[in-house]
C-alpha cells in the first residue's frame, strides 16, 4: 500500500483529499479481501493468446459467450491458453470502444455468469477502455447534469484555444460540442471521435471510478488487463497531450494497485505509436507494465514477405532486448484494428512506408489517416485482413496458405508472448460489405459469424478456412512444445541472404534454429557443423552442407552436437 500511497501523492498533491485517498485504500482493501483466484506468476512458452469478440459467432436465442465457450472448448482449447475477450461491455459505437457502463455486461453477449464460465476453461485478458467513455455513459450524462462530483469529470477547452500541438491519431475534430442542463455549450475533448468523451483525470474523481472499474475486472477473474489507448491519459494544453509523465504514474499506479490486490495479473499497455515510445511504457522494468504490444512486428513481416527481403526486419529484430524476465512483448500479427504505420517510422524510410501503402491499396487494403500538426495527413494504419494484405488478388489459395503460414511461423518463434487474431485462424478475407454496413474503413477485417456457417466451411477441408485453421492451430500447437520459445530466451540474429530471415532462440537446454524464406524463390543457407530436426515436419538434417529452402517454407531446426 505504501508504493500506491506514493505515487497518489506525486500525481495528484494536494489535489487529493484526505477522505478520497481513505476511498481509494479502503476499495483496495476489499478487493484484496475478496480475491480467491491464484494468478500464474509469470509467463512461459505455453502461453499463446487468442484475440476474439465476444459476440464473434451467433446461435439463435443463445447469448453469444455461450456460442463462444462451446467453439472454444472443442476447437480452440488444445491451441490456446487465454483468451482476450475485446470489449464485452454496453457500447455506442466502435464495435465495443464506446463504452457506455464498464461494469456490466452486453446483455447480447451475456452475463458475469458467462464470462467466469468461459474463465473455467480460459484464462482471460480484460479490455480496460481508459482513456474515454461513451457520450451515451451515465457519467457524461451526470456531467451534462451539473452533478456536484461530475463537475470535472471531461476535459471542456473554449473552441478558439491553440491546440496545435496535440498529437492527433484521428482527423476527426477533436473538441466536441456538447449542450449542458442551463443550455450552455461546452466544447469536450475527443481525441478520437464524437462518441467517445476523454476522461479527466486530473480529477481525482475520475480517478476514484477508474480505480472502482480495474478493481471490478480484479474481482471478476481478468489475468491481463490491457490499458486501451493508455498514451493520451493526461493532457495538459501547450504540450503534445502523449506519452505525459503523469500517464506513465497512472500505469505505474494501476500496476501496483493489482500487484497488491492480484499478484500475477499482467498490466499490458496499447500504445500504437513508434518503437521508442512504446517500451517507455516497460518503466524500469518492475514498477510500470509487463507487457507491450510488439506493433512494428505486423508491418515490418508484412514488409520483409511484400519485398522477399529481411533487411529491415532483420536489422530492427537485432536491437530488440528481451527483457531480462521482468517485462516482455505482445506479439501479433493482426487485431481487431489495422496494421499501424506509425511504428514503422524511424525503422523505414517514409518513402519506403508510402510505397508499401499504396502497393497493398492497389490490391484492395483500405487505408485511414491521421492529421499531423502542420495540417496535412498521413497514412495512420492499413485496414484489411492480414491474409489479403499479404496476397495478390490473383493468387492460389496454395500461395495464400505458404505466405500466411511462413508470417505466422515468424510471430510464434518471436521473444515474447504470441497472440492470434480469431480472423486470422480462421482464414478471413476482406468484408468489403461489413464496411459499408458499418460506414468505417476497420469492419474490413472484423466479421461477426453465424456459427452454422464457420463450422460449416471448416468442416470442408479443401476450403482456404479449414486449411488455414489446421495447419496454423497445429503450428501454435509445436511451438507450444518448444523449451527455446520461451518468451525470456534470448534471439541472436543471423546475418546471411537478405531473401532468408534467420534466428537463434536458446533456452531450458534447448537451442532452435529458425528459418524463413522470405522471397518466391528457392534460397540456400549454410547449415552449421551439427545434426538438426525440424520440429514442425519431424525431417532430421545433417550440418555441414548448405540447405535449400523453397518459395515460403520455414524450418524450426532443433540443434544437436
Amino acid at each position: 500500500m505504501e508504493a500506491i500511497t506514493h505515487l497518489l501523492e506525486e500525481i495528484y498533491a494536494s489535489s487529493l483529499t484526505q477522505a478520497q485517498l481513505d476511498t481509494i485504500k479502503s476499495k483496495i482493501i476489499f478487493a484484496k479481501s475478496t480475491q480467491q483466484q491464484q494468478r500464474k506468476l509469470h509467463w512461459d512458452e505455453q502461453d499463446v493468446v487468442l484475440i476474439t469478440y465476444a459476440d464473434q459467432f451467433m446461435e439463435a436465442e443463445q447469448p453469444t459467450l455461450v456460442t463462444l465457450t462451446s467453439f472454444f472448448e472443442q476447437r480452440l482449447q488444445t491451441t490456446f491458453n487465454l483468451v482476450h475477450l475485446l470489449p464485452f461491455y454496453p457500447y455506442s459505437s466502435d464495435d465495443g470502444f464506446s463504452v457506455i457502463d464498464y461494469h456490466q455486461v452486453n446483455p447480447i453477449v451475456g452475463s458475469w455468469q458467462h464470462i467466469s464460465r468461459l474463465n473455467q476453461s480460459t484464462r482471460l485478458m480484460f479490455d480496460f477502455v481508459c482513456n474515454h467513455i461513451s457520450a451515451h455513459s451515465k457519467w457524461l450524462a451526470s456531467y451534462l447534469d451539473r452533478q456536484m462530483d461530475f463537475d470535472n469529470f471531461f476535459i471542456a477547452v473554449p473552441p478558439a484555444t491553440d491546440l496545435s500541438t496535440v498529437t492527433r491519431p484521428r482527423t476527426s475534430p477533436l473538441l466536441t460540442p456538447f449542450v449542458m442542463k442551463n443550455e450552455e455549450t461546452r466544447y469536450l475533448w475527443t481525441t478520437f471521435s464524437a462518441d467517445q468523451v476523454d476522461l479527466n483525470f486530473a480529477d481525482p474523481h475520475v480517478l476514484i471510478g477508474i480505480i472502482g472499474v480495474l478493481l471490478h475486472y480484479l474481482t471478476q477473474g481478468a489475468d491481463y488487463i490491457r490499458l486501451d489507448a493508455v498514451g493520451y491519459l493526461w493532457k495538459e494544453i501547450g504540450t503534445r497531450c502523449i506519452h505525459l509523465p503523469k500517464t506513465h504514474l497512472l500505469v505505474k499506479l494501476m500496476r501496483a494497485i493489482v500487484n497488491e490486490v492480484a499478484p500475477g495479473t499482467v498490466i499490458i499497455t496499447e500504445t500504437n505509436v513508434p518503437h521508442k515510445d512504446n517500451i517507455s511504457y516497460f518503466g524500469n522494468g518492475r514498477d510500470e507494465a509487463q507487457m507491450v504490444y510488439q506493433f512494428p512486428l505486423p508491418p515490418l513481416v508484412l514488409h520483409a514477405i511484400h519485398n522477399g527481403n529481411s533487411r529491415a526486419l532483420r536489422q530492427w529484430a537485432a536491437s530488440l532486448d528481451t527483457g531480462g524476465g521482468t517485462v516482455t512483448f505482445f506479439n501479433f500479427l493482426a487485431s481487431h484494428d489495422g496494421i499501424g504505420m506509425n511504428p514503422l517510422r524511424g525503422i523505414l524510410p517514409e518513402i519506403e512506408i508510402n510505397s508499401l501503402v499504396r502497393d497493398l491499396e492497389s490490391e484492395g487494403a483500405l487505408v485511414s489517416y491521421k492529421q499531423n500538426t502542420d495540417g496535412t495527413t498521413s497514412p495512420y494504419e492499413i485496414n484489411v485482413t492480414f491474409m489479403d494484405a499479404l496476397n495478390r488478388r490473383q493468387d492460389s489459395d496454395d500461395t495464400r496458405l505458404q505466405r500466411f503460414l511462413l508470417a505466422h511461423a515468424i510471430l510464434l518463434a518471436f521473444p515474447g508472448v504470441p497472440a492470434v487474431y480469431i480472423q486470422s485462424i480462421l482464414g478471413s478475407r476482406n468484408d468489403y460489405e461489413g464496411v459499408k454496413a458499418a460506414g468505417h474503413n476497420r469492419a474490413v477485417n472484423r466479421e461477426k459469424y453465424p456459427l452454422k456457417a464457420i463450422e460449416a466451411a471448416l468442416q470442408d477441408e479443401t476450403s482456404l478456412r479449414a486449411r488455414v485453421f489446421h495447419h496454423l492451430s497445429d503450428l501454435i500447437q509445436r511451438r507450444r512444445q518448444q523449451p527455446a520459445f520461451h518468451p525470456d530466451a534470448p534471439m541472436e540474429v543471423m546475418e546471411w541472404d537478405n531473401a532468408l530471415f534467420a534466428f537463434y532462440r536458446r533456452g531450458k537446454g534447448q537451442a532452435l534454429l529458425c528459418l524463413f524464406n522470405l522471397s518466391a524463390k528457392i534460397i540456400t543457407c549454410p547449415l552449421p557443423d551439427g545434426h538438426y530436426h525440424d520440429v514442425i515436419s519431424y525431417r532430421d538434417f545433417t550440418g555441414g552442407a548448405p540447405l535449400s529452402l523453397e518459395p515460403y517454407q520455414f524450418f524450426w531446426l532443433e540443434y544437436a552436437q
